[in-house]
C-alpha cells in the first residue's frame, strides 16, 4: 500500500539526518525531524500490526516502546495499569507539563486485509479462540507517539517544560473481571509527578482522507454504558408452550420495546442517543422452551440527564414487559454513575491549539466534525486535566468516502502517509502548548 501524497512531498527530506538541524524555526525543525523518522515509524507500525495483543496483554508492545524511550534518554516507567508505559522528557528550560497519549491494545478480530504484514495471531477471549487484529488503528497511534518522542528528544534543550508520553493499555476495555485502561492509569497517578497541565490524543480512521483531520470542541464522543437483561421464564416442552413461560418471546418483545426509547421517548434535539442490543442468548435444543434468556447491549449519550432517563426507561420497559407476560426481568447497567464519560474537549484549549493543527494540516484540511457515538476512555484523563482529542484521516486519497472501511472491521487498513503528519501534529501540539503557557 502506498503512503500517499504526503510521502511523495516529503520524500526528499528522508535523506536528511535524523538529528535536528541547527537552523530554522521550530515548526520547520519539527517538520524535518518528523520526515526523517518516517521510515522508522512505518516499520514500528507494521511490526506492531503483525504482532497485536489484546487488552491488558500488551507485553511485547510495551517492551518495544520502553526500549525505544530508554534509547532516547527518557525516564521510563513500565507496568503502569498492568502493561502501560510512561516516558518523561525533561526539557532544557523550566515550564509546564504536557502529556501525549496513545492506546496500545488490539481487538478479537480475524484480519482479512491481505496485507503482507497482516496479523496471523490467535488468542483466547472470553473463553473463545479468536483472531487478534489492530482493527481500530491503535498500532498507528503507538508508532506515531514513538516517532514524536524521538522528534522531541532531538530538541530537548529547546523545550520549555516537560513532555510526558503515555502509552495506555486496554482502551477497548479490560477483560471481564479485570480492571485497567485510562481509569486505572489515573488512579495509579499517571497525571502526577510531574503534574500534567494538559493532554492531547488522536485517533485514525477512514472517515477523512489522508492529510485531513477533524475536531470538535465540547462533547466529541459519547458516554457509554453496557447493560444486561436477564429474563426468567419457566421451562417446558416445545410442543406445549402453554405449560411454561417462554423467555425467548418475552425477550423479543423487550428488544422491540427498547427501540421506542430513542425513536419516541427522548428529545433528540438535545443530543444524539443510541440503545443497541448486541447479544441475545437462550436455549440449548430446538424442542425445549428454556428457563431463561440473556441479552446485553450498549447505551450511548452526550447529555447526562438523557443518559439517566434512558437508564430508567430500560429498567421500566424490561421489568414491565416481562411482568405482563408472566416472566421476571432484572437489569444491570455497568458503571452507574457515570460509566464511560463523554469525551469532552476543553473549549478554550481546543480554540487555542487550532492554529497549530491548521499549520500542520493546512486550514483547508481541518474541519469541524460531527458528534461521534463511539466512546473513548481518553475521557477519564479529560476529567482530571484539560484535554484535546482529535481525529486524523487514514483513507487513501483515491478511495471515495462511501467506500470507507470502518474501524473494528476485519478489512480495516490505513494509508501510511498519515503517520508522518501525525508525528508532526503531536510534536507541534506539545511544543506550541509549552511555549504559549509561559515556558
Amino acid at each position: 500500500m502506498g503512503t500517499g501524497k504526503w510521502t511523495a512531498v516529503l520524500a526528499p527530506m528522508l535523506l536528511a539526518a535524523a538529528s535536528l538541524p541547527a537552523a530554522g524555526t521550530t515548526p520547520d525543525r519539527i517538520s524535518e525531524a518528523a520526515a526523517a523518522v518516517e521510515d522508522k515509524v512505518i516499520a514500528w507500525r507494521r511490526d506492531i500490526h503483525e504482532h497485536p495483543e489484546l487488552s491488558n496483554r500488551e507485553r511485547r508492545t510495551a517492551d518495544l516502546i520502553a526500549g525505544h524511550l530508554r534509547s532516547l534518554g527518557l525516564t521510563v516507567a513500565t507496568g503502569v495499569a498492568h502493561t502501560g508505559v510512561v516516558g518523561v522528557l525533561e526539557g532544557g528550560r523550566p515550564g509546564p507539563v504536557v502529556a501525549l497519549r496513545a492506546d496500545m491494545d488490539a481487538l478479537p478480530v480475524t484480519e482479512r486485509t491481505g496485507l503482507p504484514y497482516a496479523s496471523q495471531v490467535r488468542s483466547t477471549y472470553n473463553g473463545q479462540d479468536v483472531g487478534v487484529m489492530h482493527a481500530c488503528g491503535h498500532d498507528n497511534h503507538v508508532a506515531i507517539l514513538m516517532g514524536a518522542a524521538e522528534v522531541l528528544a532531538g530538541m530537548r534543550e529547546q523545550i520549555p517544560g516537560t513532555v510526558k508520553f503515555i502509552f495506555q493499555p486496554a482502551e477497548e476495555g479490560p477483560p471481564p473481571g479485570e480492571d485497567g485502561g485510562a481509569p486505572m492509569m489515573v488512579a495509579e497517578g499517571v497525571l502526577k509527578n510531574p503534574d500534567v497541565d494538559a493532554i492531547f490524543g488522536l485517533h485514525i480512521s477512514q472517515g477523512d482522507r489522508v492529510g485531513q483531520m477533524s475536531y470538535r470542541p465540547g462533547g466529541a464522543m459519547a458516554s457509554a454504558q453496557r447493560f444486561e437483561i436477564h429474563v426468567q421464564g419457566r421451562q417446558t416442552h416445545g410442543a406445549q408452550p402453554w405449560a411454561g413461560v417462554d423467555p425467548i418471546v418475552v425477550g423479543a418483545h423487550i428488544v422491540t420495546a427498547l427501540q421506542t426509547i430513542v425513536s419516541r421517548q427522548v428529545e433528540l434535539t438535545r443530543g444524539p442517543a443510541v440503545v443497541t442490543v448486541g447479544t441475545f442468548h437462550a436455549g440449548v435444543r430446538n424442542n425445549i422452551v428454556p428457563d431463561e434468556a440473556k441479552m446485553a447491549g450498549t447505551i450511548r449519550t452526550f447529555d447526562p440527564d438523557m443518559r439517566d432517563a434512558i437508564h430508567r426507561k430500560i429498567e421500566q420497559i424490561a421489568t414491565s414487559v416481562a411482568e405482563s407476560m408472566g416472566a421476571e426481568a432484572t437489569v444491570h447497567i455497568d458503571g452507574i454513575p457515570p460509566g464511560l464519560p463523554v469525551t469532552h474537549n476543553d473549549e478554550q484549549l481546543t480554540e487555542r491549539m487550532l492554529p497549530t493543527l491548521r499549520s500542520v494540516y493546512g486550514a483547508e484540511n481541518v474541519r469541524l466534525g460531527d458528534p461521534i457515538t463511539g466512546a473513548e476512555d481518553f475521557s477519564f484523563f479529560q476529567e482530571e486535566v484539560p484535554g484535546l482529542f482529535f481525529f486524523i484521516g487514514g483513507r487513501p486519497a483515491d478511495v471515495p468516502l462511501e467506500q470507507a472501511i470502518p474501524n473494528h472491521s476485519p478489512l480495516f487498513y490505513v494509508d501510511e502517509g498519515a503517520l508522518v503528519i501525525g508525528v508532526e501534529a503531536m510534536s507541534r501540539l506539545a511544543v506550541d502548548y509549552l511555549q504559549q503557557s509561559g515556558g
